[in-house]
């Protein structure tokens, strides 16, 4: 049996799990997968794929050129980029894993305190031979803007909290008592983008909430706003965003994801001022990977057995 594992872009998945117990051939991709060529080269003769959360896509045409997959494994207990109903329709099981929650909320607030006292800026200075090149913003006694107060967004609002910051929130059907329950305070999307220190997006990307930051809500931010997104790249129009951040109209913006990616080298983003990037590491620790990839075995495992678990499909 053939076992593929992609997107080991770190070089680990190896150390992480017990993959000897399958007896079988296992092959770790450690680099992003180029185009439709390439993911069928790779995957040739593959009974058994993972995937690491929605880094490479499994379409229904994609699904199509893989005759011998017969079982595809997510890290993460749903993939947006996986077609469950073609996987149906083609035979092939699809298992996940648990996912730790705690990754993401912790890389928000890094990401935050990177921007609002300019981090990278004044580390990249003092490298340079500098000393104290800004002035950084406060958190106490400012508001949080939480976009999305899933059991994410509501990590962060409680952290803002601990913050000193009067906290508020919104999502499409947010009760106010659900907000007033994690110490929050549930206003109209218009007050939040107007009133709001930091805005941080929490929300599950779908053909509702595709674009949800667009030019008008960029346009009600205060100059001395931040916009943090750890959540998906297409919450954001990302032209829109660019073009408010070289216009100075925010403060900036700290971004975890991206609409392509990997992001491309020559993607405007990486040269636009008073921006945060990470290369999304939401989920990238030790800890989620001590959960992901063992959970990944077993998943095989049972599905070897002829019971598998955790399935999506």
């Amino acid at each position: 049996m053939r076992i593929v594992v992609l997107d080991d872009y770190q070089g680990v998945a190896a150390g992480y799990a017990a993959w000897d117990r399958l007896n079988a051939e296992v092959v770790f991709v450690s680099r992003p997968v180029a185009d439709e060529n390439d993911f069928v080269m790779l995957l040739s003769g593959a009974e058994v794929v993972v995937a690491m959360r929605e880094r490479t896509p499994f379409t229904a045409a994609r699904l199509s050129r893989l005759p011998d997959l017969r079982l595809l494994v997510t890290t993460g207990q749903a993939n947006a980029s996986i077609d469950l109903d073609a996987a149906r329709e083609h035979g092939v099981v699809v298992c996940g894993t648990e996912s730790p929650s705690t990754a993401t909320p912790e890389l928000t607030w890094a990401l935050i305190l990177a921007a609002v006292r300019s981090i990278p800026l004044e580390d990249a200075a003092m490298r340079a031979g500098g000393w104290q090149t800004t002035v950084g913003a406060d958190l106490a006694g400012r508001r949080l803007g939480v976009v999305g107060l899933g059991r994410l967004g509501t990590q962060v609002a409680r952290i803002g909290a601990a913050f000193g910051m009067d906290v508020v929130a919104w999502s499409q059907n947010l009760e106010p008592a659900r907000a007033a329950g994690v110490g929050a305070r549930a206003v109209s999307k218009e007050e939040l983008f107007t009133t709001s220190d930091v805005v941080t997006l929490h929300y599950k990307l779908s053909d509702r909430s595709r674009g949800l930051v667009g030019a008008a809500e960029l346009a009600l931010m205060l100059p001395s706003a931040i916009l943090v997104n750890t959540s998906r790249g297409q919450l954001i129009q990302t032209p829109a965003l660019i073009e408010a951040l070289q216009e100075n109209r925010i403060r900036g913006a700290a971004l975890d994801v991206f609409d392509v990616e990997p992001l491309p080298e020559d993607d405007p983003l990486r040269t636009t001022p008073r921006t945060v990037l990470t290369p999304h590491l939401g989920y990238v620790t030790e800890g989620t990977y001590r959960v992901f990839y063992p959970q990944t075995v077993e998943a095989i495992s049972a599905w070897i057995a002829g019971n598998p678990i955790r399935r999506l499909a």
